[in-house]
């Protein structure tokens, strides 16, 4: 009886011991997943830019005299034709009055002579007086018709030196510090310019771009002016939008690059003279591309892949032709279509086939 129920205990753990029990389920995996889109990819270049006046005027007097008066503050902007500066007008007036004289003697002598000379020619056809005296009166007149033209070249001149006495704004700008101040004697043409006008309404930004660009910016910039951006502050101020306006005609064989210009309105002042600020050029723009965050583009032996979820919540890996970068997004060009849920964290765990586990947002 012993040796029965010995035999009966030990019959189910042999059971038990043959078999072989199911593999416990794996862990699905933890992952970050996105859409893929498709969207407008546009191809930017960036570069550092320097800012620059359209303008830059050092105004000057034409005339010499005591600066009288400085009519406008040291900062302001100024309109094209706005009186600046007042230099001492009375000798200038005096020499435009004593030209106007002179002119109205000789011409009245003119007329006079004009008249004679008529006259004589008048006689002369009838024998009254000799061809030599209708001849000399007719010389009389061209000379002193020659004075007059003379006389009016003189009352111009007079006249322009009494108008540059006053000194208007050649151009609508910023101005500088005056630099020539009121009571002081003014020459022409002087080293020291009275003060320098900065033209800031619009403005220009110059960068440079790797010649390898200039292609593009040149077949995108036939039809159209392209879209440039301006970050003042490299980067960390408000973005100013404006349009490219120049192409160098050159390449700069030292550097490699090609110079370029663009134009701002500047109508909120965030662009100033001097100032380096980052600049974005958008040469042209793609529309309906498929884009993928760039993180979700990874490199293996045969090249690049993402890895997606299928409908089952299985990894599974497609191969892609990854093409440029735009922002924080990859242009995908051959391998995905739009729509699919690609891995963009957690990566380094999946293999084919892993169940995922989708992490919120």
């Amino acid at each position: 009886m012993r040796t029965s129920l010995t035999f009966l205990i030990f019959v189910p753990f042999a059971a038990l011991a043959c078999g072989k029990p199911a593999a416990p389920p794996k862990t699905p995996v933890p992952v970050t997943v996105t859409p893929v889109v498709r969207g407008d990819a546009p191809y930017v270049v960036r570069a550092n830019g320097l800012v620059e006046p359209v303008q830059t005027v050092a105004v000057q007097s034409q005339v010499g005299g005591v600066l009288k008066e400085v009519r406008f503050r040291e900062g302001d902007e100024v309109q094209e034709g706005q009186v600046l500066f007042e230099i001492d007008p009375v000798p200038y007036r005096a020499a435009a009055q004593q030209a106007r004289a002179v002119l109205a003697r000789d011409k009245a002598q003119f007329d006079a002579a004009t008249r004679d000379a008529e006259r004589y020619e008048a006689l002369a056809q009838r024998d009254f007086v000799t061809r030599s005296q209708a001849d000399q009166a007719a010389a009389n007149a061209a000379a002193l018709k020659a004075v007059v033209d003379a006389d009016k070249a003189n009352v111009e001149n007079a006249q322009f030196n009494l108008d540059n006495a006053t000194i208007r704004a050649p151009v609508h700008g910023k101005t500088g510090s005056v630099l020539v101040r009121q009571g002081n004697l003014v020459r022409p043409n002087a080293t020291t310019p009275l003060v320098v006008i900065n033209q800031i309404h619009p403005i220009l930004v110059r960068f440079a771009v790797p010649q390898r660009e200039l292609a593009l910016v040149q077949k995108h910039s036939r039809d159209k002016a392209l879209k440039a951006t301006a970050f003042p502050g490299q980067g960390s101020g408000s973005a100013v939008l404006g349009a490219l306006s120049f192409v160098d005609n050159g390449v700069d064989t030292t550097t490699g690059t090609v110079m370029l210009k663009a134009r701002f309105a500047n109508d909120e002042n965030l662009l100033w003279p001097g100032q380096y600020v980052a600049i974005e050029l958008e040469v042209f723009r793609e529309s309906n591309a498929v884009l993928v965050p760039t993180p979700a583009v990874q490199t293996g032996q045969e090249g690049l892949f993402v890895f997606i979820v299928d409908k089952s919540g299985a990894a599974q890996v497609q191969a892609v032709t990854a093409g440029r970068a735009v922002g924080d997004q990859t242009v995908i060009e051959t391998g995905l279509k739009g729509g699919e849920q690609v891995v963009v964290d957690g990566q380094s765990r999946l293999s084919i086939g892993a169940k995922v586990e989708i992490k919120k947002k």
